[in-house]
């Protein structure tokens, strides 16, 4: 029928993909120790807050440079309402809820801003965060930070295992990945595009810019809460020196090394950067080695990664991965296409169409007969 729409064929190589990704992330965190799983459920929180500055910058086109602080935001709002009582689990829901409340009344007025300005605006709601940690000691516990923060749990069902919160954590980022797919899916995703590249073109259009920027602001900051939520009742304690300018500064490295404008870049990112951080403390706090080193070389490859990837690879490794794939399987349907003649058999006849046409060349190119 005419009205209706062809269906989308799935990708064989992304469900492939996906099902690889899928097993990997259950098997894990059975076969990793205590400190490899921290570094699994680091990944995993990473994850979430990459997923929404990617819809952020990627797909609105908006430079953050504060999402630490949303991520502070919501650890901090999880851990204060549950160390004064509250269900831990409810203190849970309300921390992305919370961030992102805060994240659309800040966002009324920081995107205003545009480029260079926008980004520091962000920066600056980092700085006043940690002011405010710092300055009141009776809510967030100061300097010293907040500690006995309760188990995440309902009732006599608690998380008290590694391998409980990485299986927690790797559902809550299965289920931030999708939203954002679905959302870059959709009509409003494709208005993000739109005004990213085009805003004066998209709000002519019908584009609410100004709607979607502050939702798309709302949405990525309420994924740092809850990221920020969950990493509160993993480790039990938080403090200011948990949220530091330079966790901003790597979640944006996270997203263009993943790839800007790409879902499953959050993952790979996240992923490469953790690893890489991780190998460079290993590295850098060695026996008699200066206590400084491990920042001096994080900062130094991280440098260094911005301008490879920049330079050489500026849609990420997923881009780079999806170019290497499009290209491997136009290769393998042209060979398919490709007509080859068996050895030892004559050439097909050919179509009595192109007999005809050749024919009719000829005969054109001929001089007529009796031609000096």
């Amino acid at each position: 029928m005419s009205g209706e729409h062809p269906k989308r064929r799935s990708d064989p190589v992304a469900v492939a993909t996906l099902v690889v990704v899928g097993a990997a992330t259950l098997l894990l965190p059975l076969v990793l120790n205590t400190p490899q799983l921290t570094i699994y459920v680091t990944i995993g929180l990473a994850t979430m807050v990459v997923a929404g500055l990617s819809l952020l910058m990627g797909f609105a086109g908006q430079v953050s440079l504060g999402q630490g602080a949303f991520y502070g935001i919501g650890a901090y709002t999880a851990a204060i309402l549950a160390v004064h009582g509250w269900p831990p689990l409810l203190a849970l829901v309300l921390a992305p809820v919370l961030t992102a409340a805060i994240a659309a009344a800040l966002g009324s007025v920081l995107l205003r801003l545009r480029g260079h300005a926008l980004a520091f605006g962000t920066l600056a709601v980092q700085l006043i965060f940690l002011s405010v940690l710092t300055q009141t000691p009776g809510l967030s516990g100061g300097d010293v930070g907040l500690s006995g923060i309760p188990a995440l749990g309902v009732g006599s069902l608690t998380l008290t295992s590694h391998r409980g919160y990485a299986y927690l954590v790797w559902v809550a980022a299965a289920v931030v990945l999708l939203v954002s797919r679905n959302i870059t899916r959709s009509r409003p995703g494709r208005g993000l595009r739109a005004m990213a590249t085009a805003p004066a073109a998209a709000s002519a259009t019908g584009v609410n810019v100004v709607s979607y920027r502050l939702r798309d602001f709302a949405l990525s900051a309420a994924y740092a809460g809850l990221a920020g939520g969950i990493y509160a009742f993993f480790l039990g304690y938080i403090s200011p020196d948990a949220f530091p300018v330079m966790l901003s500064i790597e979640f944006v490295i996270m997203v263009v090394v993943g790839g800007l404008g790409t879902v499953s870049g959050a993952f790979v990112g996240a992923a490469a950067i953790t690893v890489v951080t991780q190998v460079l403390s290993s590295l850098g706090t060695g026996p008699s080695l200066p206590a400084q080193l491990p920042a001096v070389l994080s900062d130094g490859v991280y440098a260094l990664l911005l301008i490879v990837v920049l330079r050489l690879l500026p849609d990420g490794i997923v881009g780079l991965c999806s170019r290497l794939a499009r290209g491997t399987l136009a290769a393998g349907a042209g060979l398919v296409r490709r007509r080859r003649v068996p050895v030892g058999e004559p050439p097909p006849a050919p179509a009595e169409a192109e007999v005809e046409a050749a024919q009719a060349e000829v005969a054109g190119m001929a001089p007529p007969t009796g031609a000096s």
